[in-house]
Parts: structure tokens; sequence; C-alpha cells
């Protein structure tokens, strides 16, 4: 079974224990699935990290195979499809908790937000979905919440106390105070998506979008729409783009600017982190350049530092 060789570096990175065994094991998954629930898969996706395909039904329909890899986050991803508003997300046709897989409904004609040129009707298309997605979340959730991300960060300052380059130590620490300040201030709690943004919401019929792939999180709204403002941008004109984008956002579902911003900054940092590779010193930079588009945006906005916005 041939698999493109970034897919197979992917699954390698994010799980190097089981990775190796779990690609060998995708043909026996594959034909296990076709047996189990009567049907035919496709050639996949282009595929990053999970393994995702279209399936015909032998009896009729068409449905998506979804073969998740061997780490943390699937039990996240089944309830997050089971508690998002059924009209914002991807329907959950059946699953196999123990082999990972999930047969999903299959979005037609499936048009990538991301496909989309204008940038400010993309904006409004994903705050309607964003609107219909997010409900309340319930006091025992199982599900990891934007504190387990603020720990996500404060490991990574006591792994790096030298910073990790592109990003120095007094800008990490300052992400994480402001990550602990946001947590702290949270009011109205919300089941979140996790990973919003362009490539993540689908075209559903003529009029409508959903959104797909969710990892599940419990924070507030604002914080959801980092991850969109930070993807899909031009290569001159950055600023202007987040910036118009966040106008649209918070007229739109009556945000919060300043936490929206808040959480643009450590959010910035966090998602930029991830995406370091020590070994080669590669990042992603449009990430990096979003921690001082919204350093500044913030000062500029409400006339004070990122520091005073803690006091």
């Amino acid at each position: 079974m041939e698999l493109p060789g970034e897919f197979v570096r992917n699954v390698i990175l994010a799980c190097p224990h089981k990775g190796e065994e779990w690609l060998n094991d995708l043909p026996q998954l594959i034909t296990y699935c076709e047996t189990n629930w009567k049907l035919k898969m496709h050639s996949p996706y282009k595929l990053s990290f999970n393994y995702v395909a279209p399936a015909t039904i032998i009896n009729g329909g068409e449905v998506v195979v979804k073969l998740g890899l061997p780490e943390e986050g699937h039990h996240d991803e089944r309830l997050a499809l089971r508690s998002l508003n059924k009209q914002g997300i991807v329907q959950l046709v059946d699953e196999d908790p123990v082999r990972r897989i999930l047969i999903l409904e299959k979005i037609e004609p499936g048009q990538m937000l991301a496909e989309w040129e204008d940038d400010q009707e993309a904006t409004k298309i994903a705050a309607k979905v964003i609107d219909r997605l997010l409900v309340p979340a319930g006091k025992h959730m199982d599900l990891p919440t934007t504190r387990n991300r603020e720990n996500n960060l404060k490991q990574i300052c006591e792994d790096n106390p030298g910073g990790l380059d592109p990003i120095s130590s007094s800008v990490l620490n300052q992400a994480l105070a402001v990550f602990a300040y946001m947590n702290r201030t949270i009011k109205e709690y919300k089941i979140l998506h996790g990973d919003f943004h362009h490539y993540n919401v689908l075209k559903n019929g003529d009029q409508s979008w959903v959104a797909i792939d969710p990892k599940g999180l419990i924070g507030e709204t604002e914080y959801d729409l980092i991850q969109f403002l930070l993807n899909k941008l031009p290569e001159h004109g950055k600023f202007e783009t987040i910036q118009e984008r966040i106008n649209i956002l918070t007229e739109m579902l009556t945000l919060n600017k300043e936490r929206l911003l808040l959480w643009g900054f450590c959010h910035a940092v966090l998602s930029t982190s991830w995406t370091v590779d020590k070994q080669t010193g590669q990042y992603n930079k449009k990430f990096y350049e979003g921690i001082d588009i919204f350093k500044t945006m913030y000062e500029n906005t409400f006339n004070r530092s990122l520091s005073e916005a803690l006091m």
C-alpha cells in the first residue's frame, strides 16, 4: 500500500512509538471497515495525519471513513461530534472506538471555505457556522479546556527557559501570563470546535456550511476563532486582513474585542511553538507574525500594553 511520504512523516512524528505499526496495519483496517459496514472504500482525500477516504455503501449511499491515529484526541473528537450543535457539524453515522474508526456523513459538494476567494464573505460564512455550532458546556463534560492549553504552554516555557527560537523567553512567559489571566476571567463556558479554520468548514448543499474535524475543547467563543484568524493569510497585508476579519466577527457575533485580541496573542505564541522543529529550525512564519500583529493591534486599540491589561 503506497502512502504519501509527507503523510508517513507526519504520522511517525505524531506517534513515534506506535505510528509505524499503525501505518502497517492500515490495509487490514480498511478491509475491516469494508467487511463490517458492507462498503467499498475509495482513494483517500489529501492525507495529513488521519487516514480519511470516501466510501460507497453496498446497499446505496455514500459516507466518509476516518481512521484515527493511535494518539490522544480520538475520544475528544467523538464527544465533540456528539455534543456540538448538529446544525453546524458533520454527522457521526457509526463508529468503532476501540479501532479509532469514525463513519461520517459525506458532505456535498464539500467545497472548503479555504477555496472561497472573497475573504470578507468567507469570514461572514465562518461567523454563521460558529454561531450555530457552539453550545453551552455542561458541568461535567469530559473534554479538555483552555486551561489545558495554558498548561501546555507552561510546560513549553519550563522546557525552554532560554526561549524557543524564534520565540524569546520573555514573549513565552508574557503569553503564559495572558493565558492564565484569560482563563481566570472566563464568564461563559462553551463547547468549542477546538480547531476551527478555513480548511475545516465545508459547503453542505447550496446554501449551508458545516464544520468538520473538531478537536473538542471547553472555553469561550472568542478563543475558538483565533485559529481562523491565523489561517489563509495573504503574503502581504496580514495585519489589515486580520483586522477586517475581527471587525466582521465581533459585529456579527457580539464578541468582546479585547478578549479576542488577548486570546489572539497568547494562542499565536502557543500555535507557533507547536510548529517549531528544533532540528531544522523551521516554524510556521504566519503564526509567528500573528504574535506581533495581535500585540500591536491590542496596544493600538486600547492604548495600553499587554502587561497593563493584566492588572
